[in-house]
């Protein structure tokens, strides 16, 4: 799992302007929030230029990040970031401690393997994709780079729903904690236009 680290600073200034001026400064303001009872939020800036690089990667959002804040070192994960509606531009960013027992929350990719190996893929068949991501409640200790749905016995016309995810040890999707109604369709098995899936 990749290790990303985001250098941060405290800061006392408040408000719109105090935010367009760090924004000027190539700063994006932002909170750390969560975590012990005696922990009260913090108002931090960090580097845009630093922010963007690891934007770039899908995992920083579905990862435990390492915040360095003011020298200290604290886990958290990101919450939410706010964006300028008409500009690729990050306005505010949420960060929320965690410790490795902490439970959390949070949005990791679904990652679709083995079709090739499958009867339908052999008959002609295509896997179309309809949900790539899914919510899941884990410790932080336990939370996975992504959840692996193996398609090796997939059937023609078959649809996978999220209680077809093999889920490792201590995590649970949040969705199907609030019952069957909840038990999304993540893709399907179809025969291309012109073709006979079996044939």
């Amino acid at each position: 799992m990749t290790n990303f680290v985001i250098e941060a600073v405290s800061r006392e200034d408040q408000g719109k302007g105090a935010s367009r001026r760090l924004r000027a400064q190539r700063q994006i303001p932002g909170v750390v929030y969560g975590g012990a009872e005696d922990k009260n939020p913090v108002s931090i800036a960090v580097s845009a230029n630093e922010l963007y690089k690891q934007l770039d990667d899908q995992s920083f959002f579905s990862s435990i990040l390492t915040l360095k804040l003011n020298g200290a070192e604290q886990k958290v994960i990101i919450r939410d970031l706010q964006r300028h509606p008409s500009k690729p531009v990050v306005l505010h960013a949420d960060f929320q401690r965690v410790t490795d027992d902490s439970k959390i929350r949070i949005t990791v990719p679904l990652q679709f393997v083995n079709f090739e190996k499958s009867a339908a893929s052999k008959a002609a068949a295509k896997f179309a994709v309809e949900k790539n991501t899914a919510e899941i409640l884990c410790r932080a200790d336990q939370l996975p780079e992504g959840l692996s749905v193996d398609l090796t016995n997939a059937e023609a016309g078959q649809v996978l729903h999220l209680s077809d995810i093999s889920l490792p040890e201590g995590v649970e999707i949040v969705a199907l904690r609030r019952g069957e109604d909840h038990d999304q369709g993540i893709g399907y098995v179809y025969a291309p236009r012109g073709a006979k899936a079996g044939k």
